[in-house]
């Protein structure tokens, strides 16, 4: 009996894909979670159970969160990404972690197929396969739900038959979680113009005081909330549960699916939003202008690239070679005030900080040239524009 590896959540989709794959395809179903921060233990006892009440041969849980960081969140935060200067990428960057985990576990395995969930409308079909097709090439991907084109009721349908029930009431709203932010899709996000209620968001506001945080970053890394040092992974996760509670990082992010279509998601990452912010802080203090300039520019093609699925493109590699020599220098402690719905930045302070007053004061005296030095570069730096003018002066 052939091997299929199935990515498994123990949603609808994911429950009819064990019945099919093992009764209409007879082939030996071991089921895997790959967890990216995002299930609590008696969540992943739970999906365990479900996995074989289906009938699984084996199940299986990956914990990929301090991967997760390393290989991917990591170079985020180096780059200040936000695709479209909205959003820290939480699923884009989460599926393709977990896309490669599942890869590397069928190899271990010997499987001979592979299987997930996906419907045919969204961008995680193509990041899933693209991954498939890069790691493990000769691995046939099974994708039932997309190929049969199933409507919800008829999988619902399908499964009481094979003697599943499953609770026909669909949630209003759709919920993903992992370390780096939280989805949340509903009727809302499917129109242009309408917001996630109160309700929708799944952390409710309860902190009002206004509460300040020390972020110390040592080479662009998080390594310390309020002066403890936790580990980059434990910084987010704490620093989420301080300023989640605020109602801070809600929005909704408008993009561009790699299918070519619009689409809406609302999220909450109060968490990645603070980093980011904080960290772009630190950079604009420490980093050069031209570093600046081109880490901009080179994140943003990273992001998009990532939110793709092209993560194993050797020029991402090449990016986060670049990324990470960008970041050097770039230590310190920045101070955040948390205030509901919004944060501030107050500050930084950094060895590093290159408005050092050894050099004079910004809008006052410098102590590095004179004004009679001002006056001839200021001569020579305009000096093309003054020909050009003159030139062609009617």
């Amino acid at each position: 009996m052939k091997k299929v590896v199935l990515a498994f959540s123990g949603g609808l989709d994911t429950s009819f894909c064990c019945i099919y794959l093992t009764k209409d395809l007879g082939l030996e179903v071991h089921s895997v979670v790959v967890n990216t921060g995002g299930f609590s233990e008696e969540e992943l006892q739970a999906i365990e159970k479900r996995a074989y009440d289906l009938g699984v041969k084996s199940h299986q849980v990956i914990d990929e969160t301090e991967d997760y960081y390393r290989d991917t969140i990591k170079y985020l935060i180096f780059g200040n990404v936000l695709k479209n200067a909205t959003y820290p990428l939480s699923v884009s960057a989460e599926r393709v972690c977990q896309a490669t985990a599942i890869a590397n576990y069928a190899k271990q395995i010997g499987a001979a197929c592979v299987a997930h969930g996906s419907t045919g409308a969204g961008n995680d079909q193509v990041r899933f396969d693209m991954i498939f097709n890069t790691l493990i090439p000769g691995v046939e991907i099974i994708t039932p739900i997309r190929d049969l084109k199933l409507s919800r009721e008829e999988e619902i349908e399908y499964l009481a038959k094979h003697g599943v029930e499953i609770n026909a009431e669909k949630a209003k709203y759709s919920i993903n979680k992992g370390l780096w932010g939280t989805s949340v899709g509903g009727a809302e996000t499917l129109t242009s113009n309408q917001y996630l209620p109160e309700s929708a968001w799944p952390t409710q506001v309860s902190s009002t005081e206004p509460q300040q945080v020390t972020i110390d970053f040592v080479q662009g890394e998080p390594i310390a909330l309020n002066g403890k040092e936790l580990g980059a992974v434990k910084v987010i996760q704490q620093l989420q549960d301080l300023a989640q509670p605020y109602g801070i990082g809600r929005d909704i992010h408008v993009g561009d699916t790699i299918i070519g279509i619009k689409g809406r998601v609302g999220f909450e990452a109060a968490g990645p939003l603070i980093l980011i912010k904080a960290h772009h802080t630190l950079e604009k203090h420490t980093l050069t202008k031209w570093q600046l300039s081109w880490k901009d520019q080179i994140a943003g093609f990273y992001g998009n690239y990532m939110h793709e699925g092209q993560m194993h493109d050797p020029v991402m590699r090449d990016i986060e070679a670049f990324l990470s020599s960008s970041q050097q220098v770039v230590t310190g402690r920045v101070t955040v005030e948390l205030h509901p719905y919004r944060f501030v930045v107050i500050g930084i302070e950094s060895d590093h900080d290159l408005m050092s007053n050894k050099f004079g004061s910004y809008g006052e005296m410098n102590e590095g040239y004179t004004g009679d030095d001002v006056k001839g570069f200021a001569k020579i730096f305009g000096n093309q524009t003054i020909i050009w003018h003159k030139v062609n002066e009617k």
